[in-house]
């Protein structure tokens, strides 16, 4: 038994997809939520700037002695997580190696990728991809612009719509039928992305493979909650307009949310 939090950060509003899919599937336990907001969008910056972000993230939920981390940003868990895992002893799971473990269930051929811009450069979604399952052929797709629209409350504009249209149009001449949303901003667009498709395609929220692996984890080192269950507290680095809005959307959640700023 640990009473103990989840601790969980991401650039902002994204990381509350893979918060949505913890609850559901461990709904015992507590969790702490951080949006760095303040450094939103990490997916245009260095590998050194995302390291000292995601070691100040790491910072503060330790300091808020939480029993385990979730990095549910991919642009960090490309960039970051190994260096996290090396100075920091305390469990930490990312967003890339549960969804590959998944994929590999599946026995696809080919499998479609989108990302940020610095997760794609990096070629962590291909690596992962291809050590699991190396007959696979992964097309992958860039799309810088979606992570801040999601983050702006703007996901179903004109400007949404059309770089969709744009960044589909390589998934459709390849044939692709499973696309893999690298970017947990990307759920907020699912309904979207398969409109833009004639045919059923199979879109992966990593924030599902997450939570079953924590929970797996969890379980096997008997680190499970059994005190009392609190309110997700959720805490942002950065003010940032109708926060708490788009938060209870993504989170469908009735009642107010606790919100706190970090300064």
């Amino acid at each position: 038994m640990n009473t103990r939090a989840i601790g969980i950060f991401d650039s902002g509003i994204g990381g509350l997809t893979v918060l949505k899919e913890l609850e559901e599937r461990l709904p015992e336990e507590n969790f702490i939520y951080l949006g760095d907001t303040l450094n939103f969008p990490y997916g245009d910056k260095t590998k050194e700037e995302i390291i000292s972000f995601s070691k100040k993230n790491m910072e503060y939920l330790i300091s808020q002695n939480v029993k385990m981390v979730v990095i549910a940003c991919g642009t960090a868990t490309s960039q970051a997580l190994d260096v996290m895992k090396e100075i920091f002893d305390i469990p930490i799971i990312g967003i890339i190696e549960p969804t590959v473990d998944y994929v590999e269930t599946l026995g696809l051929q080919k499998i479609g990728v989108i990302a940020t811009t610095g997760t794609i450069k990096s070629g962590a979604w291909e690596k992962s991809l291809k050590q699991k399952i190396p007959y696979m052929e992964v097309i992958n797709k860039a799309c810088p612009v979606l992570a801040t629209i999601a983050e702006e409350g703007k996901a179903k504009s004109k400007e949404s719509l059309e770089a969709i249209h744009e960044y589909m149009k390589i998934f459709k001449e390849n044939q692709v039928n499973t696309l893999i949303l690298g970017c947990t901003h990307y759920p907020i667009y699912d309904e979207i992305i398969q409109n833009e498709f004639s045919n059923k395609v199979t879109l992966i929220n990593t924030g599902i493979a997450v939570a079953q692996k924590v929970k797996k984890y969890l379980a096997q080192n008997q680190m499970q909650n059994q005190g009392a269950k609190k309110q997700a507290k959720i805490v942002i680095t950065k003010e940032e307009i109708d926060f708490d809005k788009k938060a209870e959307n993504i989170l469908k959640c009735t009642k107010k949310l606790d919100i706190t700023n970090f300064y």
